[in-house]
């Protein structure tokens, strides 16, 4: 291996004083969204039937989550033979799924049967995917810069809204976009700023961390001072989305064995169809995020050996996941964000960020004082991590002169692709299958009609 002391390098060891506070960074970006999918499909099973059922395994699948997504990341920058790209990629529970997975709980009636039909077909859908994968080269004539900066363009402005969502303390928040919650996000962004462009060295690279850190100790300090406490319409009092509740860390255990199938598969064409199509469609998104990666953190383009390994370390990934009782796991867009802002590429550092991952699952104790976080300290960073995305999609976008075809391309790529996602109202006379697969988010469309236009419209002269 060789020695680098930048972490600007994708090889090469840093000193841990250095990798690991990096490292962290990523962790803290994804920690809620790694959780957020299950915490959703989990309750939604459990509430058409099955409740008890579901109290019990909730907590296993979390800690479960922690672990699967430190494991299948360190694969993929290390790499096992031809699984995992070798690239700065942090691996987590997808959200792109929800959709899908929401309409195999209304077909299968809900409760652990339901679930259990979901991993059933993520396990199928995971190897289905590592094929793509193999595959990928002759398939890459498919993929040039225009067609993958149009799909990272749109996942980061699919992004941004949840971002903003965040920095209001959480959509689902009774407080939600009160002065506290603003406050705390707004402190967060400018400390962040204040250090990535006034502070030099571990302060600068390590902005996000010292900023969420920071919006710990406000919400610490307004807690002293201010209401912890407010009253809805209906005079239900409620507990404010800054708070932090340190309950949840003292009743959480120091240490626990993950359990390996804590739901059993059951394979159903009802669940495997439509989730297969959609790793058809994560297979593309994971292009777009190495691409964002190695544009926005390395300057170049992704090579087809990092797309291909990336791809089947995605699909196997999430077979693995599934034997754990966890949703697939795939690139985190957000941590591309992290890169593509910070340019951190080091992979001892990120390989930090993935071991304190399976520490989280093995110490509940440790996952619990990260999951406390209030959402809008977390929406102070993500907003600024977001938009970076865009910017790198823009870069991939411009990588060559832009011609009038590909402003074709991208144009009508993102104004009817992503308005299709964004107004899925517009599909509900459609069916029901197009619905889920075009109607979840604005990246499936978008990327459907790039690649589209990409082969229909002949190239410029």
């Amino acid at each position: 291996m060789k020695n680098y002391s930048t972490p600007y390098e994708f090889k090469g060891s840093l000193p841990l004083r250095q990798a690991i506070p990096l490292g962290l960074q990523h962790v803290l970006a994804m920690f809620v969204g790694n959780l957020t999918p299950i915490l959703i499909i989990t309750n939604l099973c459990a509430a058409s039937g099955g409740a008890e059922s579901f109290a019990a395994v909730q907590v296993s699948l979390l800690q479960n989550a922690m672990l699967v997504a430190g494991i299948v990341t360190l694969v993929q920058l290390y790499s096992i033979g031809p699984i995992g790209g070798q690239v700065p990629i942090i691996m987590g529970t997808s959200s792109g799924f929800i959709g899908v997975f929401q309409s195999v709980v209304g077909v299968m009636g809900g409760g652990i049967v339901a679930y259990g039909a979901i991993m059933g077909a993520s396990i199928i859908g995971g190897v289905f995917e590592a094929v793509l994968g193999v595959f990928l080269k002759p398939l890459r004539r498919f993929f040039p810069a225009v067609v993958t900066g149009t799909v990272v363009l749109s996942i980061g402005l699919s992004l941004i809204s949840v971002g903003v969502a965040s920095f209001g303390g959480g959509s689902g928040a009774k407080d939600y976009g009160s002065l506290e919650n603003l406050a705390v996000a707004l402190a967060v962004m400018i400390i962040v700023l204040a250090l990535k462009h006034g502070a030099k060295g571990l302060a600068s690279s390590s902005c996000i961390l010292i900023g969420i850190i920071c919006g710990y100790v406000i919400c610490a300090v307004m807690a002293l001072v201010l209401p912890t406490t407010g009253l809805t319409a209906d005079g239900v009092e409620y507990t404010k989305a800054w708070v932090l509740n340190w309950d949840k860390v003292a009743e959480a255990s120091w240490f626990a064995i993950p359990e390996l199938m804590p739901v059993k598969p059951v394979f159903d064409l009802r669940a495997i169809l439509p989730v297969m199509i959609m790793f058809i469609v994560t297979a593309v998104e994971t292009v777009g995020d190495i691409s964002g990666v190695t544009e926005g953190g390395m300057g170049r383009e992704a090579t087809d050996t990092e797309l291909s390994g990336g791809i089947i370390c995605d699909g196997l990934g999430s077979s693995f996941a599934a034997l754990f009782g966890v949703l697939p796991n795939t690139s985190f867009s957000q941590n591309v964000g992290l890169v593509a802002m910070t340019k951190i590429v080091n992979r001892m550092a990120l390989a930090c960020g993935a071991v304190f991952l399976v520490l989280c699952g093995l110490l509940p104790k440790l996952a619990a004082v990260v999951s406390i976080m209030p959402q809008s300290v977390l929406g102070g960073a993500a907003v600024i991590m977001f938009s970076s995305i865009v910017m790198s999609g823009i870069q991939l976008v411009t990588v060559k002169p832009l011609t009038a075809r590909n402003m074709s391309i991208v144009s009508v790529a993102l104004g009817l692709g992503y308005g299709l996602g964004a107004n899925s109202a517009v599909l509900s006379g459609l069916p029901q299958w197009v619905q889920l697969i075009f109607g979840g988010s604005g990246i499936v469309p978008a990327a459907f009609v790039a690649i589209l236009m990409n082969i229909l419209l002949p190239e410029d002269k």
